[in-house]
């Protein structure tokens, strides 16, 4: 059978081997079933599925932030954050938190009064919200598992990661900065 993933949004993908322009293997993800059907995962890759439900064919990254590291933010955003809808990922040294690009309230609102017996609204919710990054948490000393906290700058001449405070534990950075999520005064946290 070949190798499919259902995203959160309840697509189906399916993985597809090619060839390069040297004549090796290449594998990528479709929703189209017709072409060249993986029957199992290729050696050293996994199945990656970012915050917005694309799904990627990836090699396995190696683990430099850890489990333990990845709780304490997922811990951190449900008692310090007033956010509800967001998604966090992990990109090599880096643990990001994306925010919901739409105003959910708004979109429960906008709802017919009887969705499909299969969908709720919080299911709705889940498969039509995109995400955007707000924070990240950088680990700068693998020994010493210090980190520095980044915010997302939305200005148009800037849009880009902008440092907002000082190396320190994870723990402690999570509890100061969390808390600006969804509040003005995210915008108001710069470093300089």
């Amino acid at each position: 059978m070949s190798i499919q993933h259902f995203n959160r949004k309840g697509q189906t993908f399916y993985l597809h081997q090619g060839l390069t322009k040297t004549g090796k293997p290449k594998y990528f993800f479709s929703q189209k079933e017709n072409g060249t059907l993986v029957d199992g995962m290729p050696e050293g890759y996994e199945v990656y599925e970012n915050p917005n439900a694309q799904v990627f064919l990836r090699k396995i990254p190696p683990k430099i932030i850890t489990d333990q590291e990845l709780s304490i933010v997922e811990k951190g955003m449900k008692k310090f954050s007033s956010l509800k809808y967001y998604k966090i990922d992990v990109k090599k040294n880096t643990i990001v938190i994306y925010g919901a690009d739409q105003d959910p309230a708004g979109l429960m609102d906008g709802l017919p009064i009887a969705l499909s017996a299969r969908e709720t609204k919080l299911k709705y919710l889940e498969r039509h919200l995109s995400y955007s990054p707000l924070m990240q948490f950088v680990l700068l000393d693998e020994e010493k598992r210090n980190f520095t906290t980044m915010r997302y700058c939305f200005l148009g001449s800037v849009d880009d990661w902008i440092h907002i405070g000082k190396t320190d534990q994870l723990q402690n950075l999570v509890r100061e900065y969390v808390k600006h999520l969804g509040q003005e005064s995210y915008y108001s946290l710069h470093g300089w």
